[in-house]
């Protein structure tokens, strides 16, 4: 495929584009005045009303709310110059605003729906081992060739798509990571990392590409972290911490939720650490019964997602940091976002997954093209179901729905990627699945009852 640049969009938003990129560069200088500024730009820039929509309520949160207001200012007085021009201009200008309207367009023509953005694991390789990893029945043999990442990407701005989330495994122990970061110095770069490999070194390569933001993973504080993790991983993820808000990166967390760890890591004291961290982002996600010596016993209960589905909107609204569950904000992306509808997996073999725990596939990277493997008749399975519950507080076909799962395996003949996989289908914890998310599905129906005063959502 020929490769459509976003210049054939109007003119006007390809000159709003370049002034919105030099204000970004005065953005530290006096944050008050300028993002109001960067923010009406955008709103010209974007095509779809729903994006203007967008900006105008993030415009009302940053005058209306504090914790937002000191958020967006932190975040622009301390990011580096060239984390802020590379990183910015790439997910929010080429992979937002433009991109979605432009892998819109783009679907529309050539009839395959385009996702968002791609998960991919470089390598299965990790110098941890840690308790319950979710990749952990994986082969630590298996990487992807530089040459099909490098492709991988090419063909990925083929489409449209310019934002690429790495996980593994361990991403940083990719021998050629940072040559694709430079060379892709278009695209936005996030990672999951358990973060002890983050040493001054890596820190400042970060800092030079501009364009990828770590995610570093915790469980908690010391003794939880080290429990799970290894002992001395916490002073190590501490060290790279530090390391990075010197230099003025951007980076998050990435947290686990157990049923034993959910109020320690939703506290006020360890949530108001994290952001005297540095931190500005964090990815949640509550335990699933997959990869290494699954435990069902791990899951979070009921009781505490429901606690889950309020605590973390109000950590959003009253702490400066964003912190996303993945789970119970299914309402805010309409559903399970998985199955290519806004992402999918690439594990480090090249078999092309829905989803990060979601362990079945059909197709490989390494045997077809992008444009390809997006039309697999295990996507198109999932993409007919989505959303899979009418109360978006039970958007996964795992632990919401697991029937779904298993029809969509059924009919689209997808094979395990692992020995294990298909666990979440049949037996035991498949049955304790079955049972969880029956009763989850009461509890949440009474919350949703009481955010919309009706049982079910209108409309599905």
């Amino acid at each position: 495929m020929r490769r459509a640049p976003f210049n054939l969009f109007h003119a006007r938003n390809f000159l709003a584009a370049q002034i919105l990129f030099r204000i970004i560069a005065y953005l530290e200088k006096n944050p008050e005045a300028n993002f109001p500024r960067l923010l009406a730009i955008a709103r010209k820039i974007a095509v779809l009303q729903g994006h203007k929509e967008q900006v105008d309520r993030v415009a009302a949160v940053y005058r209306d709310n504090p914790a937002i207001h000191r958020y967006v200012n932190h975040l622009l007085t301390n990011m580096h110059p060239n984390v802020k021009k590379r990183l910015g201009h790439n997910w929010f200008i080429s992979s937002m605003l433009l991109g979605i309207p432009y892998r819109q367009n783009l679907s529309s023509k050539i009839g395959v729906h385009i996702p968002n953005f791609i998960l991919v694991d470089p390598t299965s390789a990790c110098n941890l081992g840690c308790a319950g990893c979710w990749a952990g029945k994986y082969s630590r043999r298996n990487s992807l060739s530089l040459e099909r990442l490098d492709r991988l990407f090419t063909e990925a701005k083929d489409l449209g798509i310019y934002w690429i989330v790495l996980s593994g495994g361990e991403p940083l122990c990719y021998p050629h990571l940072f040559d694709l970061l430079a060379k892709h110095n278009d695209m936005a770069f996030m990672c999951y990392t358990n973060g002890t490999l983050i040493n001054e070194k890596v820190a400042d390569q970060i800092i030079e590409v501009g364009n990828f933001t770590p995610a570093i993973s915790l469980e908690g504080w010391k003794e939880t972290t080290d429990a799970r993790r290894g002992a001395g991983t916490f002073d190590k993820i501490m060290r790279a911490m530090d390391l990075l808000k010197e230099r003025g990166a951007v980076f998050g967390v990435s947290i686990t939720i157990t049923r034993h760890n959910v109020m320690e890591v939703t506290s006020d004291e360890f949530i108001d650490f994290l952001i005297e961290k540095g931190a500005v982002y964090g990815w949640t996600f509550h335990y699933i019964p997959i990869g290494r010596n699954p435990n069902v016993d791990l899951m979070v209960t009921p009781e505490q997602r429901a606690y889950l589905a309020e605590r973390i909107p109000y950590i959003r609204t009253h702490k400066p940091i964003q912190i996303a569950d993945f789970w119970n904000d299914g309402e805010l992306v309409g559903g399970c976002i998985a199955g290519g509808r806004s992402y999918f997996h690439i594990n480090a073999r090249g078999d092309v997954e829905p989803c990060a725990f979601v362990h079945f596939a059909l197709d490989n990277i390494n045997e077809k093209s992008l444009l390809e493997v997006i039309q697999s008749p295990l996507f198109k399975a999932y993409q007919k179901r989505q959303p899979f519950n009418s109360n978006l507080l039970c958007p996964c076909p795992i632990i919401d729905n697991p029937q779904a799962l298993r029809d969509i395996v059924r009919e689209s003949g997808a094979r395990p990627t692992h020995e294990g996989a298909e666990t979440v289908l049949e037996g035991t914890i498949a049955r304790f699945l079955d049972r969880r998310s029956a009763e989850w599905g009461k509890v949440a129906d009474d919350i949703w009852a009481a955010r919309h005063g009706t049982k079910k959502a209108e409309g599905f």
